[in-house]
This record gives structure tokens, sequence and C-alpha cells, in this order.
């Protein structure tokens, strides 16, 4: 007989991690294979283009919560912080609790 190890416990079921705004909170995908993409970008210099920023942004976040977003009005840097926040919280396990 195969040998069945049960892995549940060690896996977070929970819901994906939130950044918050004004008071609002937004929600950040958080799946592997987001992770993995978003890691992917970083993999050559660690340097991120202006257009890999549209692209972790349409990862990080469902279409709603981009409309959401959109709504705040933000400036390149504001919009470069709130992308930047929403990565971190995601590839560094939210290990940076700054503004918390």
């Amino acid at each position: 007989m195969s040998k069945v190890v049960d892995i549940t416990e060690k896996l977070n079921f929970d819901s994906n991690p939130k950044i918050k705004i004004k008071g609002k909170e937004y929600e950040v995908n958080a799946d592997a294979e987001t992770v993995l993409r978003i890691m992917g970008l970083f993999k050559d210099t660690g340097d991120i283009a202006p257009s890999d920023i549209q692209v972790m942004y349409d990862l990080v976040f469902s279409e709603k919560t981009r409309k959401e977003i959109q709504k705040l009005g933000l400036q390149f840097n504001d919009f470069q912080v709130v992308v930047n926040a929403a990565v971190n919280l995601i590839v560094d396990n939210g290990e940076d609790k700054q503004g918390e």
C-alpha cells in the first residue's frame, strides 16, 4: 500500500491579502501562478520596466478592483506605490508590515 501524507493543515486557504487606501481595502491576487509570473519579471536584473508595471497591476488586481483604483485618479508615482505595495505583499509573504 502506498503512503499518504495529509498536508491540509500546512496549507493556507484563507482569502487573499489586501492593501488599504483611504480606509478602503483592495484585494490582491496571491495565487501561485500570479506570484510566479511576477517573479519572472524580476528574474534578470531585478529592475522593472514601466511596461511591466501595467502587467503586474493587471495580474495582482481583479478587473473590478482595477476599476475602483482607477476612480482614485492616481498620479503615476502614486500608481507605482500601489502596485509595488501589492507586489511586495504577495512576493515577500507580507513580511513588510509598513503601513499597518
